[in-house]
């Protein structure tokens, strides 16, 4: 009789996982066709001046965006096909915010109007963001509030082809980090100027003395090249050399302008 009850209870706790298995999976499989909750994200954009204006154009067109802007200069090597759109040209480098609900959307606008595929044009990539300030999140999103974000088309570490490198040099010392991260594989980057804030009590902890005048060095790499480069760059210009740098890299979702053959995989993806 023991044994019985026994069985009983096992036969039951066995069915109560198989259903609760069963019902997770199903809870799952909607979950991934149903929107996630809209959020705001980051489009970086390095094209020619003249054309800073066209891309707002496309933005305001196809969404809400809160963007701003400001200059930076392409590597001048113009025999490098530069993943940035390089050129001895000044850059306008826009940083736009968007709902993510948008972004399919402003990608292939970006990619049918600008043509940013062809040489020195430049390149659009979009940046997941892990916090914003919740008036601007509320507001850009409630503007997307009809839309719905595809949970399928997020991507994730995964699923990233690419990733953005930031270099923080002492002024001076652009062209030294630019040639060590050539040698690495890179093939150019962007380069904006800058200025260090009081950061006497972040240098107390780190040990070390920051320039004040800097420059800041952007360059857009494969992921699986990523950290060859930032090695590279850490030898030859990272904190404790001459140059001081700060080296980083950033996550890159969607990308438009890298090349003629990128731009065709994602608009047979929309095709689909």
């Amino acid at each position: 009789m023991a044994e019985k009850i026994m069985q009983a209870k096992k036969d039951l706790r066995e069915a109560k996982e198989k259903l609760s298995g069963n019902i997770r999976k199903k809870v799952e499989k909607v979950t991934k066709k149903q929107s996630p909750v809209n959020r705001a994200k980051l489009l970086v954009s390095i094209v020619n001046q003249n054309d800073e204006q066209k891309l707002k154009g496309i933005l305001d067109d196809v969404s809400i965006a809160l963007a701003a802007v400001f200059s930076g200069t392409g590597t001048a090597r113009s025999t490098v096909l530069d993943y940035l759109g390089i050129g001895e040209t000044e850059k306008a480098v826009v940083l736009s915010l968007f709902p993510e609900s948008d972004e399919e959307a402003i990608m292939r606008e970006i990619r049918s109007q600008m043509s940013l595929y062809l040489v020195g044009r430049g390149i659009s990539f979009t940046v997941p963001l892990t916090g914003i300030s919740e008036i601007v999140a509320n507001g850009i999103t409630n503007a997307a509030t009809n839309k719905n974000t595809d949970g399928s088309k997020i991507m994730n570490a995964d699923t990233r082809k690419y990733s953005l490198i930031v270099a923080i040099v002492a002024a001076g010392h652009v062209d030294e980090a630019m040639n060590a991260a050539r040698a690495a594989g890179a093939a150019g980057g962007t380069i904006v100027r800058s200025r260090s804030l009081d950061n006497k009590k972040a240098e107390q902890f780190i040990g070390i003395s920051l320039a004040v005048e800097q420059e800041i060095l952007l360059i857009l790499v494969k992921k699986e090249s990523a950290m060859a480069i930032m090695e590279a760059l850490s030898v030859r210009v990272g904190v404790k050399s001459e140059a001081g740098g700060v080296i980083f890299s950033l996550p890159v979702d969607k990308t438009a302008g890298i090349s003629a053959a990128d731009e065709e995989e994602p608009q047979e993806e929309e095709k689909k």
